[in-house]
């Protein structure tokens, strides 16, 4: 009886409570405003980590392998020695196609200099060069338009994001990379980072950027993702390799995670000092409410209402007002922010990639407007409730 009492009571308040929102219109709009715009920004900066991460976890496989010089981290500063991308390939470990040829691509990646569509100005891009079995090894990658470029000649196809993003790669168009002419011949989707890029046969792209016979990286199919630590314990074993090798899931993850660690921390550092703000603002709002129903909770207290019914109306008050900020911040970032195109810039080319807005990064917004709307609520519900009840019924 008594837990039922107690809830009819805070319904009573919080039932005033609310009711008395339209006569604070103004203070109530800040709230909601002011945690819209952390739950806005908080979930924006986020997506543009998931986003990132997502493109090039998808570029990875668990059975593919990417073999790099010893020591080295990233592809564009490995080399490969003439003969390693030879003995690599001999390893049993590695898929044979139905010719009985190892799949295998041997690949150079260097920068050209484009220009952006949107600004008119230079940018980087990298250019892949790909070993003669690189379609086999990567089967989601289509020619979209055009056709694939021909082994032996200077020709190029374009990624679809490459070619959304800069001029001078529609089909027919030549490029000048490193001085020479390049025809455009066709533009491929391969749903991942790798539409980013611009591809062309490795040996010609190496001798026009004067590599020789040197590589950066040797990508490899293998028979099943079990067969990657006997793959690595054979190369280790071989006193002629100098060579690292991981799978290009692990290879791509490390390389975003990077990235997508310091969008989160600076998401997450702008949104608090935000944050510190918004919850200011309910306090001073909720304050403001508290101080002008003073003499109403004082008479409900006197006639029998306990502490503990005023303290949770005022800080449902309150949550409601963070709820309704926290789902307008979470739309208002779904629809900006779901689905927008970025790139990341780096001397190696660009990366473009769509923000990811998921489920789990606006319920994440949402936790955190109610989190701000309990920080914000909670002083003023606990002064309302230790009020003195003299005190408050003397209040004019």
């Amino acid at each position: 009886m008594s837990l039922l009492g107690s809830l009819v009571q805070m319904i009573s308040v919080t039932s005033v409570g609310i009711a008395t929102i339209p006569k604070r219109l103004g203070a109530s709009a800040v709230v909601v405003a002011g945690i819209a715009g952390v739950v806005g920004v908080l979930v924006g900066l986020l997506a543009m980590g998931e986003g990132f991460e997502k493109t090039l976890h998808q570029t990875g496989a668990d059975d593919r392998v990417i073999v790099l010089q010893a020591g080295v981290l990233s592809e564009a500063g490995s080399t490969l020695t003439r003969d390693a991308p030879a003995i690599v390939s001999q390893a049993p470990q590695i898929r044979k196609n139905d010719r009985g040829q190892p799949i295998v691509s041997s690949e150079v990646l260097v920068a050209a200099t484009l220009r952006k569509k949107s600004t008119g100005l230079e940018a980087n891009i990298a250019v892949r060069g790909l070993g003669e079995r690189a379609w086999e090894l990567r089967p989601q990658a289509t020619i979209t338009a055009g056709r694939k470029f021909q082994p032996g000649l200077q020709e190029l196809v374009v990624g679809q994001d490459a070619h959304r993003q800069f001029s001078g790669t529609d089909i027919g168009a030549t490029m000048i990379l490193n001085g020479q002419s390049w025809t455009v011949v066709g533009l491929f989707d391969s749903g991942d980072a790798h539409n980013s890029e611009i591809w062309a046969d490795t040996d010609v792209l190496a001798s026009a950027f004067r590599r020789g016979s040197g590589k950066n990286s040797l990508v490899a199919q293998l028979n099943d993702a079990a067969a990657v630590d006997a793959f690595k314990a054979q190369l280790a074993s071989d006193p002629r390799l100098k060579v690292d090798a991981q799978t290009t899931r692990q290879y791509y993850s490390r390389q975003s995670a990077r990235v997508a660690t310091l969008t989160r921390v600076f998401g997450i550092t702008i949104a608090a000092i935000m944050a510190l703000g918004a919850i200011f603002g309910a306090l001073n709002t909720m304050y403001s409410a508290v101080a002008a129903r003073t003499r109403e909770i004082a008479t409900l207290r006197a006639i029998g209402f306990r502490s503990v019914p005023v303290i949770m109306s005022v800080l449902i008050e309150t949550m409601l007002l963070a709820l309704g900020g926290g789902l307008l911040g979470a739309s208002v970032a779904w629809a900006l922010f779901d689905g927008f195109y970025a790139s990341t810039q780096g001397s190696g080319g660009q990366v473009m990639f769509a923000f990811d807005v998921s489920p789990e990064l606006l319920l994440k917004g949402v936790s955190v407007a109610l989190a701000m709307g309990l920080a914000g609520g909670l002083p003023p519900a606990i002064r309302a409730a230790r009020m003195p009840i003299a005190t408050g019924l003397r209040e004019l």
